[in-house]
């Protein structure tokens, strides 16, 4: 389940709307324990990997698995992406 989508323009890169996405996740409900109000950990493609997208996750106490640009191949995040991709088209649909 997506916890927060955003459409942007064509023109934008996904970075720069990136933090007013994580600023728009709703709190999250649990059935134990207090109620947490962030996600323990992000999943994001290689184009968030910047000091920018890294820094807000930190400030909000996220944790962030972002494929390293160069380094790291996308794959391993694939398996996550799909899911909010194809989710993304039934909305769109």
């Amino acid at each position: 389940m997506p916890l927060a989508f955003g459409v942007s323009a064509a023109n934008l890169h996904d970075s720069q709307a990136f933090e007013p996405l994580i600023q728009g996740i709703p709190k999250i409900r649990s059935r134990r324990g207090p109620r947490r109000r962030r996600p323990a950990k992000v999943h994001a493609e290689k184009a968030y990997d910047i000091p920018d997208c890294h820094r807000a996750l930190r400030e909000w106490g996220i944790g962030d698995r972002i494929a390293r640009r160069g380094i790291e191949s996308s794959t391993r995040l694939g398996r996550h992406r799909w899911v909010i991709e194809r989710t993304i088209a039934w909305l769109g649909g």
